[in-house]
């Protein structure tokens, strides 16, 4: 039986930042991509996006769940203590959004926290997982946790594969899983493929960037070829998400994944 095959996601944000929100959705169609993740779909109500998605054939694979910029709540909700409240609120906000488009991946963002006791966040980020997980467990949808590099985002909850993994193996729950990303893998120095391979068992989806600049991938850097021929073998058989800046237009910059491609590593 062959390994499942990957498929590209256009992160809406990162790859047609440069438009009107309104039009994203129809540049990614027309570029080619089936499946688009956008960062935060809360500007209008759910049946907007998911009319906007059925009329062009789209499919949202993931979504972050909300943050504010100009508050505690600049990288999400989730592990801020005394926070519960606006982290229930923003779950919600995802959970409407991820009924009506029929997303299934959600993004659970730590936050920001500095500034508050480690174990503390700790305590908190689990007890606001025990209340999403029973709304995930009962609507089928998958929690993600993601790791951001400290170059980027200094003062996120966690940085490393491994912090996220400790907390998965807590809960145990297929609901539950690690949001694997190349790019904060890169930045941290780590080896790709042996991130990944510890990983395997853990992984509910997979986004893709060009390390250090954010750009369209490199493959002939860091290992980055090799990486990403594996990870179907690990029985990740799903998306994979571009959420990089692109150097000219998206459609252009698309010609990173050729080799990939050619091999039957990509669709």
């Amino acid at each position: 039986m062959n390994a499942p095959l990957l498929q590209l996601a256009a992160n809406l944000d990162w790859l047609y930042g440069a438009l009107a929100p309104d039009a994203r959705l129809a540049a990614a169609a027309a570029d080619g991509f089936a499946g688009v993740e956008m960062f935060a779909p809360y500007a209008h109500a759910p049946a907007h996006y998911a009319h906007a998605l059925r009329s062009l054939g789209l499919q949202l694979v993931l979504i972050n769940t909300p943050f504010r910029p100009d508050s505690p709540g600049r990288l999400g909700w989730a592990a801020i203590p005394g926070a519960q409240t606006e982290f229930r609120a923003s779950f919600a906000q995802a959970r409407a959004v991820a009924e009506a488009t029929g997303c299934r991946r959600i993004h659970v963002m730590a936050g920001f926290c500095e500034g508050h006791a480690p174990d503390a966040c700790q305590q908190t980020l689990r007890q606001n997982l025990t209340h999403a997980l029973a709304a995930a467990e009962v609507d089928g949808l998958t929690l993600n946790l993601e790791p951001l590099n400290r170059a980027d985002m200094p003062g996120y909850l966690y940085h490393l594969p491994a912090q996220v993994i400790a907390i998965l193996r807590e809960f145990d729950s297929p609901h539950l899983r690690l949001q694997f990303d190349y790019y904060h893998c890169a930045r941290e120095g780590l080896d790709l493929r042996a991130t990944l391979a510890a990983a395997r068992d853990w992984i509910g989806h997979v986004q893709i960037a060009g390390a250090p600049d954010r750009y369209e991938p490199d493959l002939s850097r860091d290992g980055l070829l090799q990486a990403v021929r594996e990870l179907p073998a690990t029985g990740y058989g799903s998306w994979l998400g571009c959420e990089y800046r692109p150097r000219g237009t998206p459609a252009e910059g698309l010609a990173w994944a050729a080799p990939l491609r050619a091999e039957g590593v990509i669709a």
